[in-house]
């Protein structure tokens, strides 16, 4: 579970910072609704991570761990408009996308390790 214990403080970091994020979007540039979709989504990574670490069974491991892999992927759809319609600049964008991308490849790895962990039982 070192990986979950790195993706539960990765994902709280990443969730901190979506929140500083959205209070940045609505006081600085006057952005409301993308704002308020990648505050919902990407503290929702963290939450699902944190779901996970009571997870009932294997199978319930995954799907909490998928679900935050869902947030990220459109947490990463946000990132990617609030760049391209030049709300954010390049230097916020590669931070984001670089702690964002860490988290999916952690999520990815421990699903698959645990999916094949299951394969062996």
């Amino acid at each position: 579970m070192i990986r979950n214990n790195l993706l539960a403080e990765l994902s709280k970091k990443f969730g901190l910072r979506m929140i500083k994020l959205h209070k940045f979007l609505r006081e600085e540039r006057k952005e409301y609704v993308i704002s308020h979709q990648i505050y919902k989504s990407g503290t929702s990574i963290g939450a699902n991570i944190a779901e996970s670490k009571y997870a009932q069974t294997k199978p319930d491991f995954i799907t909490k761990l998928s679900t935050a892999l869902k947030e990220a992927g459109e947490t990463d759809y946000w990132i990617d408009l609030l760049f391209f319609s030049e709300t954010i600049e390049q230097k916020e964008y590669d931070s984001l996308k670089n702690d964002l991308n860490i988290i999916i490849g952690t999520l990815i790895k421990v699903i698959k390790k645990t999916r094949d962990n299951m394969g062996n039982e």
